[in-house]
């Protein structure tokens, strides 16, 4: 159950149309999870500052259960995330970051319970 959220200082008006579904495919392919999973959330317009300047950028934060975790998952997850934002939003890579956060089937509440017991 991945949870995709994208903080950037772009205006909405530079936030290609339908970003929302081809992040929510790209992601689903990145992590190897069903697409009908996948939530992804998309904030522009926010104040950020990244090594002293204001030029757009964007901050990703991928949450997932049991597919980020390690070096080695995220490294690989990193590459394809970057592939996407640079092209789709049309930043260099060092205006770019992603955090990883795993997270536990008990950290996530769904149908009046946690996923846990899903």
């Amino acid at each position: 159950m991945p949870f995709i959220e994208l903080e950037t200082n772009l205006p909405a008006s530079r936030i290609p149309e339908g970003l929302e579904s081809r992040l929510c495919a790209a992601a689903a392919t990145i992590l190897d999870k069903p697409e009908d999973r996948v939530s992804v959330m998309i904030r522009p317009g926010v104040t950020l500052l990244m090594n002293k300047s204001t030029e757009p950028c964007a901050h990703l934060r991928v949450s997932s259960i049991g597919v980020v975790g390690t070096a080695e998952q995220n490294r690989g997850h990193s590459s394809g995330f970057f592939k996407f934002l640079t092209e789709e939003l049309s930043l260099n890579q060092d205006r770019i970051i992603i955090r990883f956060f795993p997270v536990e089937p008990w950290q996530i509440g769904k149908n009046g319970t946690v996923v846990t017991f899903l």
